[in-house]
């Protein structure tokens, strides 16, 4: 959780020194260098050979949603907006996933997901105009819908996740390795692969490490070795507020009133989305966020 908690000002710092498609193409190799080892450490790499056709198309098509369009649309989203927007806005993927679930999963959600996805939205809604409900213009409206249009991305690949029961770590590292070649062929075309700052290869080495690898193995042992998963599971929604105090000591951005009200009022909707559920609030099936 704590990991998780400084990403979002790793997005912010990194992308000062290099453009959200040269991150995502460096993290992403990093990202395969950290699962690799883990599961090489665990003994389990070679089962990344043993798969059939079908699940290797399978990781061919949730390593296009994640990581390939999910980051790219959300560094976008970093480099336009603040991350103390970005970040909260990102944060309603839960919501998001709710409710694509009905017409995809054939799933009913009853009145308190309703309440609490106005509860959500409403926070949101704050965010984004600053407190000031008639200004609409307030946060860049681009980076508004490439924030907002993330959640859906990492909605139907966890959607699309639970139709995969192999290990979560191999299963990940295939995705990465199969988004690889899209990654490289968006940077050749839309920006550039030569040799960047260190300041942002260190920028991207820590968002492959913390943001899409390790902390992704933290999380599930977690969970396994955790008496009370649902327990554990709520603690994420600490993440967000932790995120903040990051946002501000390391990025320099003031933390503006409306922020810290808005996001009261999303983790609100999620913790009344989830209150009832056998199921743990999770970050990930996949990684360890968005954050």
């Amino acid at each position: 959780m704590l990991m998780w908690s400084t990403v979002a000002s790793a997005f912010k710092l990194s992308l000062n020194h290099i453009d959200h498609i040269q991150l995502l193409l460096y993290s992403c190799m990093v990202s395969v260098c950290v699962l690799s080892a883990i599961l090489l450490i665990q003994g389990k790499f070679m089962v990344i050979f043993s798969y059939t056709r079908r699940q290797y198309l399978l990781s061919l098509w949730l390593g296009i949603l994640n990581p390939f369009l999910y980051y790219l649309v959300l560094f976008k989203a970093y480099e336009l907006l603040p991350a103390q927007i970005a970040q909260p806005v990102n944060y309603t993927w839960a919501l998001t996933l709710a409710f694509l679930s009905i017409p995809l999963l054939k799933q009913k959600i009853g009145l308190r997901v309703l309440i609490a996805g106005l509860i959500c939205y409403c926070g949101v809604f704050i965010i984004l105009t600053h407190g000031d409900i008639g200004n609409l213009t307030a946060s860049d409206p681009t980076g508004v819908i490439l924030a907002l249009f993330s959640t859906v991305i990492w909605s139907l690949f966890w959607i699309y996740n639970t139709k995969d029961e192999r290990d979560p770590a191999a299963s990940l590292l295939l995705n990465f390795l199969f988004s690889l070649p899209f990654i490289l062929i968006s940077c050749l075309i839309f920006s550039d692969i030569r040799a960047v700052n260190i300041a942002g290869l260190v920028g991207a080495a820590y968002v492959g490490v913390f943001e899409m690898g390790f902390t992704f193995v933290l999380w599930l042992y977690a969970l396994r070795l955790s008496e009370n998963t649902a327990k554990v599971g709520y603690l994420i929604f600490l993440s967000p507020f932790l995120s903040l105090v990051f946002i501000h000591v390391l990025v320099g951005e003031t933390i503006f009133s409306s922020t810290v009200v808005g996001l009261v009022l999303i983790v609100a909707g999620l913790v009344l989305q989830h209150y009832g559920s056998s199921a743990p609030p999770r970050k990930t099936a996949r990684h360890g966020g968005s954050d």
